[in-house]
């Protein structure tokens, strides 16, 4: 475009949203855009679905997790929560694009020191070595490697009430008691020792999805609909 389109365009209110629409374009083909100095924030998303969701609650405290430990992230365009104020029955733990509002969803197992009775509900968090419990709060993901439950990925916790998951070994790995199958026999998938469990089979969903360098967030937020 030269300067005489261009002043025409400004004078008529329309030459930023073209400069804008441009750089989308260019974004979505898999241009290079000039980089600044901090990570942005992705942009709130609207009232839509989301909001409607039963983690709806549990998702705005994430997000204000997110600002508040946002020096530690670069990669804030998705979050995975998990959602212990539902029973292990159901599809819990979600993967959430906060730019785009979708969302993927999978089974996931809390620790045995949380159910002592396996209820199959969460009864109560512990960041205590040796206490078999799932804690809450921000966490950081990290490398992605293979132990004892095949591939997995690490955690570390950003707050008081999980900053031992890391001594924990407190991971997400996959577990064949977290299976459609486990529920049809007992009406709810099994525990794990702290870490959050999924089924193998979406395991590598669940990582190509969140990757290292992303947070999760767990939490049972008290009077949230179960």
């Amino acid at each position: 475009m030269d300067r005489r389109s261009f002043t025409k365009l400004a004078l008529s209110g329309l030459a930023f949203s073209f400069v804008a629409d441009s750089a989308g374009r260019a974004a979505s083909l898999g241009e290079t855009l000039p980089t600044s100095p901090a990570p942005a924030t992705p942009r709130s998303v609207p009232d839509g679905p989301l909001a409607t969701q039963p983690y709806a609650k549990l998702l705005e405290r994430a997000k204000a997790a997110l600002d508040q430990h946002g020096h530690m992230f670069e990669l804030r365009d998705r979050v995975a929560l998990a959602d212990f104020n539902a029973p292990s029955r159901e599809l819990r733990f979600h993967v959430v694009d906060l730019i785009g509002g979708q969302a993927s969803s999978y089974l996931v197992a809390h620790g045995r020191g949380s159910d002592p009775g396996h209820s199959g509900w969460l009864q109560s968090f512990s960041n205590e070595p040796n206490s078999l419990a799932s804690c809450s709060g921000a966490f950081k993901t990290g490398e992605i490697y293979e132990g004892q439950h095949g591939r997995a990925i690490r955690l570390m916790g950003l707050d008081p009430q999980n900053n031992n998951a890391e001594m924990r070994a407190i991971v997400v790995h996959g577990a064949d008691y977290v299976s459609e199958d486990h529920i049809a026999t007992w009406g709810k998938i099994g525990r794990s020792e702290g870490c959050f469990a999924l089924a193998r089979h979406m395991l590598p969903q669940f990582i190509g999805l969140i990757g290292p360098g992303r947070m999760l967030y767990a939490d049972k937020i008290i009077g949230a609909p179960a």
